[in-house]
């Protein structure tokens, strides 16, 4: 194909079938869904269908430079097309990405100020940021109220930010919800019309603030940045009235001024919303000069997790944190997390647990609070100290803010860590935006209201409803699986199956390794993996009712059910097999015994049934092998 033909193929993918020069639309590879960009009343738009449909209605694109509006009274002018379709290894619900848009960095211009928007339609989704270039060293604020329009008839999943990222998913449906509500993304969307699912987040969040959304009371979410936001519970809680009036300022920015990708994500049904892979195609692919083999650099290191603090907590010794490597071993786990206890430890003390830990296979995490980590000269000295004792990885804690100043650090510390070989868990922390592309070293996050929560009463609907919500965005460490009072309204096998679908690539275990190594199910928690080839979300889910996952790892498929609040007669085909017969371990509820499971073994072929009766809160996992 010669130059010209490639360059006419391009504008033809970028502009709309019929639109003048001044509404450029892109159409993703499929041509399904497509972008419009227009101004409507002097004011910068957009729309997005989506086979033919309306799925974000015209909304304005709301931008300031220094308190001046930049997307006000705006000429459209050149458009630059382009495209990409690559594919990369990846550690969560799939093991390779494919990442393949259409896109277009369209010039504008309001009086003086020149810039460009970049657009990106991929065949799950749209995703837009505005790029205003700026002299470097020269600071200025950036202000955003971009609107998301909703349809008519569309029911939503979200939960506010006073918890910050650690709230409970409600129900609403749109065409009521009032003006001024807030929303943490990712938020969940069912259209009523085409009964397609959305979910709006951002992408490649980086020397920026944080966006939240804000109810408009006629079914739009408006963009709100940190400087707007009401300052959550947990930080006011843990940081000083001086701390929380710095960050409520707005950012100053330097140069050129980059937002993170505004997404939006489009599945036409639940397995397709699970296996959306926007969020990270978004961001740039790790440096190979600190990641030699990206994400399967060797020092990278998935897998599961003992944690000494919701199933016997309290000040722990030595002794006790080298029997927690030993079980550790035992289940076949990689990582023993430590709270914060180790402080009170010297450097011989770690030295010898590591030392020991690693004849076993096991690496050892620190907890640490953020707090510590402003100052760079103790920062430095807890990285250094941490690598030349061996430390393999770093669990970080109270972020509790999205401020620039905030998300500033985030990326000093994956910097910093990533060149001394650190992995890192970042807890009481905000959205995952991709940045685990980028920094591989980062394993998980938390942002998500999880099995620390005590008080959580109905802990079956929460569960059923994050897989479709929360995790959209990226792995989270819920820390699932607990037999004790915790667990509230479900069972074991709930419990157990949930390690399969709450996953994250550091998987750690809310229940102790001595209670797992008790537990009759223990042959299966030994052989759930933290990362998968594929995933498939099975008929019969549906969000905040009941999560139906069929998972591969190699030749080696498992098949985990949650079950909601209410009971639920459920019949799964296995036509996701392949070929042959099955050898099947199965974890089953007891009937009548929420802290009991019965173990079945069985032969299954792709044309058999599997028939369950859930009751309340109920679960089951098979284990097929051939």
């Amino acid at each position: 194909m010669t130059r010209i033909k490639i360059i006419l193929s391009l504008l033809l993918l970028v502009t709309a079938k019929v639109c003048s020069a001044d509404q450029p639309t892109v159409q993703s590879p499929d041509r399904l869904i497509r972008f419009r960009l227009f101004v409507q009343n002097k004011q910068l738009s957009y729309s997005v269908l989506y086979k033919d449909q309306v799925v974000i209605g015209p909304s304005p694109i709301r931008m300031s430079v220094d308190q001046t509006q930049v997307t006000r009274e705006v000429q459209i002018g050149k458009i630059q097309p382009y495209q990409r379709n690559e594919n990369y290894p990846w550690y969560g619900v799939h093991s390779n990405v494919q990442n393949h848009f259409n896109a277009a960095k369209i010039a504008l211009s309001a009086g003086k100020e020149k810039y460009a928007a970049d657009i990106r339609v991929y065949n799950d989704g749209v995703a837009f940021r505005l790029i205003i270039p700026g002299k470097s060293g020269i600071e200025r604020v950036a202000g955003e109220s971009t609107v998301f329009t909703l349809p008519a008839g569309t029911t939503a999943w979200y939960h506010d930010i006073n918890a910050h990222y650690e709230g409970v998913y409600e129900k609403r449906n749109m065409d009521t919800v009032k003006k001024g509500g807030w929303a943490a993304p990712p938020a969940t969307f069912q259209l009523q019309k085409s009964s397609c699912y959305l979910s709006i987040t951002e992408a490649d969040l980086k020397n920026y603030g944080g966006m939240a959304l804000q109810t408009d009371g006629a079914r739009g979410l408006v963009l709100r940045l940190p400087s707007e936001q009401p300052v959550s519970y947990p930080y006011k809680l843990r940081y000083s009235p001086a701390d929380t009036f710095r960050l409520s300022r707005p950012a100053r920015i330097q140069g050129t001024i980059t937002t993170p990708w505004r997404v939006v994500m489009i599945a036409e049904n639940l397995n397709n919303l699970v296996n959306n892979d926007m969020v990270h195609n978004l961001c740039p692919p790790p440096d190979p000069k600190i990641f030699p083999q990206g994400i399967k650099t060797s020092w990278i290191k998935p897998g599961a997790a003992v944690w000494k603090y919701l199933d016997g907590g309290g000040q722990s010794t030595l002794e006790e944190m080298k029997e927690y490597s030993r079980m550790a071993a035992d289940l076949g786990f990689k990582h023993n997390i430590l709270e914060g206890f180790w402080h009170k430890w010297t450097d011989a003390e770690l030295r010898e647990l590591v030392q020991y830990s690693a004849v076993k296979g096991v690496d050892i995490w620190l907890w640490e609070h953020s707090k510590n980590l402003w100052d760079a000269g103790t920062r430095h000295a807890l990285f250094q100290r941490c690598h030349d004792l061996g430390i393999r990885g770093l669990k970080i804690d109270f972020f509790d803010h999205e401020a620039k100043d905030v998300i500033d650090l985030y990326q000093t510390i994956l910097r910093e860590t990533a060149v001394l070989q650190i992995m890192v868990d970042f807890h009481g922390a905000n959205k995952p935006t991709g940045q685990e592309r980028t920094w591989p070293n980062e394993l998980t996050r938390e942002a998500v209201k999880g099995m620390e929560a005590s008080k959580l009463a109905d802990r079956a609907t929460h569960e059923v409803t994050l897989p479709f919500t929360r995790f959209i965005a990226g792995p989270a460490e819920y820390t699932p699986v607990h037999f004790g009072e915790r667990r509230k309204n479900t069972t074991w096998a709930h419990q157990v199956a949930s390690a399969a679908i709450l996953s994250a690539p550091l998987l750690t275990y809310a229940a102790s390794p001595e209670h797992l190594l008790q537990n009759p199910a223990v042959e299966m928690i030994k052989s759930i993996p933290s990362i998968w080839d594929q995933t498939i979300v099975l008929p019969g889910s549906a969000i905040g009712e009941a999560a139906i996952f069929a998972r591969r790892k190699g030749d080696t498929w498992f098949l985990a059910v949650m079950n909601g609040a209410k009971p639920k007669n459920i019949d799964i085909p296995l036509d996701f097999l392949g070929n042959g017969n099955y050898k099947v371990l199965e974890i089953k509820d007891k009937t009548g015994q929420s802290d009991a499971v019965e173990l079945v073994r069985h032969n299954y072929n792709r044309n058999s049934h599997i028939q369950l009766d859930l009751e309340e809160g109920g679960g089951y996992i098979a284990k097929f092998e051939r």
